[in-house]
């Protein structure tokens, strides 16, 4: 018997339910890379900080809370694609 449902690659309707609903249930929060553009300095950001997070070398803000996910500056680049695989299990 097939399976009706992918587990390993769910489906766009799938990925838009909230993490309760899911088939598998995993977390929606994890950490990011955030560089800084004025002094080039990488800092880990959670992606549904409540606090502002400011740069270590220069002090320029890198992202603010928003409500729900952190919301990053408009020129501070990430780089999420590293530390996506491993979400943050504490809520």
């Amino acid at each position: 018997m097939p399976l009706t449902k992918d587990r390993l690659h769910p489906s766009p309707e799938e990925k838009r339910k909230h993490k309760r609903e899911l088939l598998v249930r995993s977390p929606s929060s994890f950490f990011l890379d955030v560089k800084c553009p004025g002094c080039y300095k990488t800092t880990t950001c959670f992606s549904h900080a409540q606090t502002v997070l400011l740069s270590v070398g220069c002090s320029t803000v890198l992202c603010q809370p928003t409500g729900g996910k952190a919301g990053l500056t408009e020129d501070a680049p990430s780089d999420q694609s590293q530390l996506r695989d491993f979400p943050c299990l504490f809520h």
